[in-house]
């Protein structure tokens, strides 16, 4: 049995630790183990490959919008195959180095298979038995498919699968109202897919304010069908034809006809194979892997980051896990995980952004100001007739302590950045908002203007 310093599972952030690791003691050994392609799941199948098919769908957005502007554009062909395979070049290409570099290091032993525990501190990655003083879980996570009876035998896609698509279909049924379905939705009907979203919560993309939910819905729905408070019960497979029986709480039921349904139902834990709990390492009942605001799990010596432990599942907030994760393991300064300030984006047309609290939550635990402004009200943002869209920012009241901010429109996720950098400094107030200049006539006056609107009653 071959013994390690360090062991990292999976190939995404935590190669970052095992080559901070080494560049700091060379004398380490370290292996990685990889189940799938290299890279991890933001580069081979998650946030990369997503935006380079989502960018040639925000183009295709705008040339429809255009003709408000006075701009009449027909679009003359949609090259499915070349969009998709310049993502799949990119992102295969990438991946094959990031495999060759791996297999050539000196540095590095790499597993590129399955690694499961079979004791403490110790794995079997194909039939090899190794052993680590420090073990870093950074598994990953897979797509959640709910129990709908007949979906396997009619046969659906993920949003891995999504990326692999050589045809696209004409018509298809997402299952699954989050921000996954809306990106996925929007791409396949910006192709030219007719798309029909069915999501069981009540609310479009339910993470985020009602009132940004309710813009998305609205301004997608001109190019798809989105239905909420409707679920998925039944699936039939008729030659090429699918049928797709929704239910919803009174028992109501309607079918969807569709030659491809891809289920956007969320992520789950995919720690089944790893088998943590030989190595006394804690899940909880839906197999996320517990850890502390240190990152470390039950077991000393062994960390957790990233999807594996079902908390904020972006690629940003496993980078930072992971910086936290390397600092706790190898140096003398202790760090922990702060989540009061993690943002993310919906990269549809048009954007969504948001970073802190919920007003409602906010409102349990604070007295609170609220600030809202529409972009059509900033000179930018009448120039680009922005109709719908609006920043809004929650505060607490007496102090100006920055608790969230959420943003449907344009640029939404650059925009945001100001406020999560403010947020993320030792009082977190907005004063530096109204202290900085910002350019006129540019889009973001609309997040200055919100945080100047601030009023405690709810607009």
């Amino acid at each position: 049995m071959k013994e390690y310093d360090i062991i990292s599972i999976g190939s995404g952030s935590g190669t970052s630790i095992v080559t901070q690791a080494l560049s700091r003691d060379d004398s380490l050994s370290a292996a990685i183990i990889e189940k799938d392609a290299p890279g991890g799941i933001c580069l081979t199948r998650g946030c990369i490959p997503s935006k380079m098919i989502l960018y040639p769908a925000e183009l295709i957005s705008n040339i429809y919008e255009s003709s408000k502007f006075g701009i009449n554009v027909d679009i003359k062909d949609i090259d499915f195959d070349t969009i998709m395979n310049r993502m799949r070049d990119h992102v295969d290409e990438q991946s094959r180095n990031i495999g060759k570099n791996l297999e050539r290091s000196d540095e590095i032993d790499f597993y590129h298979t399955k690694g499961e525990f079979i004791d403490d501190y110790t794995l079997k990655v194909g039939k090899k038995k190794i052993k680590g003083k420090k073990i870093f879980i950074g598994s990953g996570s897979e797509p959640l498919i709910p129990d709908i009876k007949g979906l396997d035998e009619s046969g659906y896609i993920t949003s891995e699968e999504l990326l692999r698509l050589k045809d696209l279909p004409e018509k298809v049924v997402v299952i699954g109202g989050g921000y996954i379905a809306a990106e996925y939705g929007f791409f396949l009907s910006m192709m030219g897919s007719e798309v029909t979203i069915i999501g069981r919560n009540n609310q479009f993309v339910p993470g985020e304010e009602p009132e940004i939910s309710n813009v998305l819905k609205n301004r997608l729905s001109r190019y798809m069908r989105i239905y909420t408070g409707l679920e998925a019960v039944s699936v039939k497979r008729k030659g090429d034809t699918k049928l797709v029986i929704a239910e919803n709480d009174r028992g109501k039921r309607k079918g969807f006809k569709c030659d491809e349904i891809l289920v956007a139902a969320g992520r789950k834990s995919n720690t089944e194979y790893l088998k943590p709990r030989r190595s006394s390492i804690e899940t909880d009942e839906k197999g996320w892997i517990k850890v502390n605001e240190k990152m470390e799990t039950s077991k000393k010596n062994v960390w957790a980051f990233g999807d594996a432990t079902g908390e904020h599942m972006f690629k940003h907030v496993a980078n930072q896990e992971a910086e936290i994760v390397y600092y706790n393991a190898f140096t003398e300064r202790e760090r922990r995980m702060d989540y009061h300030a993690v943002p993310h984006a919906i990269f549809t047309n048009p954007e969504v952004a948001s970073v802190g609290m919920l007003e409602e939550e906010a409102n349990e635990k604070y007295e609170t100001l609220i600030g809202y402004y529409p972009f059509k009200d900033t000179g930018k943002g009448m120039a680009m007739m922005s109709e719908d869209h609006f920043v809004k920012v929650i505060v607490e009241k007496n102090t100006y302590r920055i608790l969230g901010t959420h943003i449907v429109g344009p640029q939404a996720s650059i925009l945001i950045q100001e406020v999560v950098n403010l947020m993320n400094t030792q009082d977190q107030s907005a004063n530096p908002i109204f202290r900085g200049m910002h350019i006129h006539p540019a889009m973001s006056e609309v997040v200055e203007r919100a945080f100047y609107n601030l009023h405690s009653h709810h607009h």
